[in-house]
């Protein structure tokens, strides 16, 4: 008796499923009643322009919100934390979730903190809105979905897709207005890329570091970013107690330097606050005791301020937030930054609130 052919049910497999979460942005916006662009379409709409994606996964579009980057605050992102866990619950293999990318680097940041999965979560966006030449957004759309249905990424947390590039949220920044190859991660680069559909990552972290939030609060606590310019004479300083902030993060110059007259105000604000130190350049880490003038980093880690590592001034911003939010004592703030700012030398942390 000849073999019996397989059915067409027997050869196929299921699809993975991934669910795509959408909050606005450029990938989102097309002209209105002008000619400038507004973030206008929907989770549908973006998922409908990229016909390929019913070949890679089974896609339920969501829209979360609908706004430009700048107006997403960290609850929203505590938010979509607890919504991811519920998506991934009901079965979802990844999620996708596209937004502007103003603020890409900080909630890429921020969720990476609070996502403790294995499930991937690929964030994406665009620079070049549908209505424009040359649009990014569809090729985006389909390497973060590729991503997000491949076991490659299982395990790693929340990642950045752009231009086919596969970026860490510790790393990653945007540096250009407008170019599509904004994204760019110093010191470290990519640790993947999509090529011919197909996902690879090159890199894997050593270590996760964890936030958890049981709820979503109402607001999150005001930590203050002040950059230091030559020049600067510290009179904003003294306002920040009276104005309600419960921290403030220092861009300060070269590797962890503010002018003299600031460095007595930055110690007597850190004896009512935790006052982290990073640097302004945006790439590499805050000194610690490399020199030791009056305002050197030296002296203003004497004077109490925390060193912030190889965290920039807004992702410095979001992790003392968060410990905040957690009820976070003084010293567990500075262990959560030690360890994220030298991951290789330090442990990993957990940290649980609310």
């Amino acid at each position: 008796m000849p073999p019996v052919a397989a059915t067409s049910c027997e050869k196929s497999t299921p699809l993975p499923r991934v669910t795509v979460f959408a909050t606005g942005g450029t990938i989102a916006s097309v002209p209105g009643a002008g000619p400038a662009a507004v973030p206008t379409l929907t989770a549908e709409d973006l998922v409908a322009a990229v016909p390929k994606l019913s070949e890679v996964a089974e896609v339920t579009a969501l829209r979360f919100r609908q706004v430009p980057s700048s107006d997403l605050v960290l609850t929203d992102i505590i938010a979509l934390a607890h919504a991811i866990e519920r998506t991934v619950a009901d079965g979802a293999r990844g999620v996708v979730i596209t937004q502007g990318t103003d603020t890409l680097e900080e909630t890429s940041f921020a969720l990476d903190l609070l996502w403790q999965g294995d499930a991937p979560v690929v964030m994406t966006g665009a620079m070049r809105n549908p209505a424009l030449p040359g649009a990014d957004g569809p090729a985006n759309l389909l390497a973060a979905t590729l991503l997000a249905a491949s076991p490659v990424a299982s395990g790693i947390g929340v990642l950045v897709v752009f231009n086919d590039e596969v970026h860490l949220p510790l790393f990653v920044r945007k540096t250009h207005a407008s170019n599509p190859a904004t994204f760019r991660s110093a010191p470290a680069g990519p640790i993947g890329w999509i090529a011919e559909d197909r996902p690879r990552i090159a890199l894997r972290p050593l270590l996760r570091h964890h936030i958890h939030l049981s709820s979503v609060p109402e607001a999150a606590p005001p930590v203050a970013l002040l950059k230091v310019a030559l020049g600067d004479d510290a009179r904003l300083l003294p306002a920040l107690v009276s104005l309600g902030y419960r921290g403030l993060v220092v861009e300060a110059t070269g590797g962890g330097h503010v002018p003299r007259r600031m460095a007595e105000a930055l110690g007597d604000l850190a004896r009512h606050m935790p006052v982290v130190l990073t640097s302004r350049t945006g790439a590499g880490e805050v000194l610690r005791r490399t020199y030791g003038f009056p305002g050197s980093e030296t002296d203003l880690l004497a004077r109490g301020l925390v060193p912030g590592g190889l965290l920039t001034g807004p992702k410095a911003r979001l992790l003392l937030a968060l410990l905040l939010m957690a009820d976070a004592p003084p010293e567990a703030i500075t262990r959560a930054f030690a360890a994220i700012g030298s991951p290789s030398a330090e442990p990993a942390f957990r940290w649980s609130g609310l």
